[in-house]
């Protein structure tokens, strides 16, 4: 057994960063004071969460100007609100590891930004430096819906999706990749379907990430990664983040609900770690869009992550690399890429 004052010093220790968390569009709370959702600052601090990624979301819609005019606003005014949640001070924006590194030194809590669904590019491919540009970390390719860059893992049959569309990567999601890698944006493979996920893989010149997800030899679901994906990962120096989505995580019982915990979450991890080693596993929430199982509803639970993982037998080493070194490690890449590195 771990005692409690073991596990809340090596947790303390820890610079603990959630790669993916919604946040509500339109009328957010304000993250500076206790809300009703899952991830607000006090939380954080309660539950010695250090940095977090909140996303800028954008649904899958109809793919006509007006409908790729109306996500790019949305994605590009929560961006600007995601930024705006920083003080400066107690609270600071981040775009660079070095940033998330510096701020969490300070004992500043650390805000990033990213997007998720690329449909809100449209095709125009100018409104990734863009976002780059408003402080966005990564790209997630795709959401539940094929878009003009790529299929998804999830068709929406009611926007007259088939099986796939595209075969995986469109040329447009081609042309998006060479611009994000560009640009110093992460390619996101989370929601991609295993097609666009392998094809991105092996185009991007920095190591893609899928910022939630979990393991298909455990759990099979369309949202999950198998072994063939999780080892091409491992090939190109990529990431799985691991996250706390019950339905990812464990199928559901007799009575149709899904109950998870954080020992499931860890089950995914060791899994990962033991195939692809953990150079390659992290760790994600996505808090108010899906996430939270008992010991991690929320953030201010976040500690007992950390302790059910030193209860595994993970090493302060192995902890850090899980909560934020080895995604810090593709933050470094993906600006080294774009500086000519």
């Amino acid at each position: 057994m771990t005692d409690a004052a073991t596990v809340a010093a090596l947790h303390a220790h820890t610079l603990t960063l959630d790669t993916h968390i919604d946040i509500r569009w339109p009328d957010p709370p304000d993250p500076a004071t206790e809300t009703d959702r899952q991830v607000d600052f006090p939380k954080m601090a309660r539950g010695g969460l250090r940095a977090a990624v909140f996303i800028a979301y954008t649904p899958q819609a109809r793919r006509d100007p007006d409908g790729h005019a109306a996500a790019a606003e949305r994605a590009e005014a929560m961006l600007r609100h995601i930024r705006a949640r920083a003080d400066g001070e107690t609270r600071r924006f981040c775009t660079t590891a070095a940033e998330v590194e510096a701020a969490a030194a300070a004992g500043a809590q650390v805000v990033l930004s990213a997007v998720e669904n690329g449909n809100a590019m449209g095709r125009d491919l100018s409104r990734l430096a863009l976002w780059r540009s408003l402080g966005a970390i990564y790209v997630t390719l795709t959401h539940d819906g094929h878009n003009d860059l790529a299929d998804s893992a999830r068709p929406k049959t009611d926007l007259g999706d088939g099986p796939e569309e595209h075969g995986g990567l469109s040329r447009l999601g081609r042309e998006a990749i060479a611009e994000m890698n560009r640009v110093g944006l992460l390619v996101d493979v989370s929601h991609a379907s295993r097609a666009t996920m392998l094809q991105a893989a092996a185009l991007s010149r920095t190591p893609v990430v899928a910022t939630h997800a979990c393991c298909a030899a455990l759990r099979p679901h369309p949202r999950n990664l198998d072994d063939e994906q999780l080892d091409m990962l491992r090939e190109v120096g990529g990431l799985v983040q691991i996250t706390a989505v019950p339905a990812f995580l464990r199928a559901p019982g007799e009575d149709g609900k899904t109950t998870a915990s954080v020992a499931d979450i860890v089950d995914h991890v060791d899994y990962a770690v033991r195939r692809i080693g953990i150079d390659h596993v992290g760790l994600s929430s996505d808090f108010d869009g899906g996430g939270g199982v008992a010991g991690w509803a929320d953030a201010s639970e976040s500690a007992n992550l950390t302790a059910e993982l030193m209860r595994r037998g993970y090493g302060a080493r192995e902890i850090a690399l899980l909560w934020s070194g080895n995604f810090l490690r593709l933050m470094r890449l993906a600006q080294r890429a774009a500086e000519g590195g």
